[in-house]
């Protein structure tokens, strides 16, 4: 039986979900929210016209979720902001129908940490768990925000599966800009974080998100390099940093070993570079 938290006057939290053509991962999705112990809970999601079973699969838990809609769109940064229009939470988080929320307590645990949090501070985040192409967690990314402050101008440094944004933000810059394809979510935070601070809340695992997205794909790195680019022209960065530059030869690096090597090869060459550097494995297992 869900824990009600009404009395305790706790924030209506929504969860906003694009989707296309997701059928496969789409019912753990909706699943991992509308089975959290946490209330008050809404649910949202957005499809941009899928043609494999997921509309039919929406119309079997409509009585689930508090709005959906399935029409064409010109991405994932408009179904958000389609979502955004209907939600009325004081918090809001987007997924993508490849994520999911952790576990059943996982909003409790961060609505109970939500008092800590500075009046000032729209942007709220934790930690992701990156699963491979089998399901199995490679590892979780995520770090306090006083480690990443002065990186994250330079780079999405990040989740935004496990961000909680304060509906506020919306209110005064807007959402998300459209004409982005995969960095829209950093210009989005951007445009708040540039000169203000988010809260980062430790030892909390806020969601699944699995590998093989647009922004995990290899052959979209560079373009995702160019769009974080713009974003940071966009609001008022003139010049790229060492870390955007080093990404960027990285990226060219990687590509070219992509051409010599082949894709097998290259997944291989890149983790055995992870594994020197004590990192774990990655390429291989998207």
């Amino acid at each position: 039986m869900k824990r009600t938290m009404r009395e305790n006057k706790a924030p209506l939290m929504t969860v906003i979900v694009a989707v296309y053509n997701g059928v496969l991962t789409l019912q753990q999705c909706i699943d991992s929210v509308l089975q959290q112990t946490y209330e008050p809970l809404e649910l949202i999601v957005i499809d941009g016209g899928s043609t494999d079973g997921t509309v039919d699969l929406l119309g079997k838990n409509s009585k689930r979720i508090r709005y959906w809609i399935s029409e064409s769109d010109r991405g994932i940064y408009e179904a958000w902001n389609k979502g955004l229009a209907q939600a009325k939470g004081e918090w809001v988080c987007f997924l993508g129908a490849d994520d999911f929320l952790w576990d059943d307590e996982v909003l409790s645990r961060v609505a109970a940490q939500l008092p800590q949090v500075p009046e000032a501070i729209n942007v709220v985040y934790s930690q992701t768990s990156l699963l491979g192409a089998d399901g199995e967690v490679l590892y979780s990314i995520g770090e306090p925000w006083t480690q990443v402050r002065a990186r994250f101008k330079q780079l999405m440094c990040i989740p935004h599966p496990a961000v909680l944004h304060r509906s506020r933000l919306f209110k005064k810059s807007g959402g998300f800009d459209e004409s982005f394809h995969i960095a829209g979510d950093y210009e989005l935070l951007l445009r708040e974080l540039k000169d203000k601070d988010a809260f980062f809340m430790p030892s909390i695992i806020f969601s699944g998100m699995r590998q093989g997205g647009i922004s995990s794909a290899l052959g979209n790195t560079l373009s995702a390099l160019r769009e974080v680019r713009v974003a940071q022209r966009k609001n008022g960065l003139r010049w790229p940093g060492r870390v955007w530059l080093l990404a960027v030869v990285r990226a060219y690096l990687r590509a070219l070993s992509w051409l010599v090597l082949g894709e097998r090869r290259t997944r291989v060459v890149l983790d055995w570079g992870r594994r020197l550097r004590g990192l774990p494995r990655h390429w291989t297992k998207k």
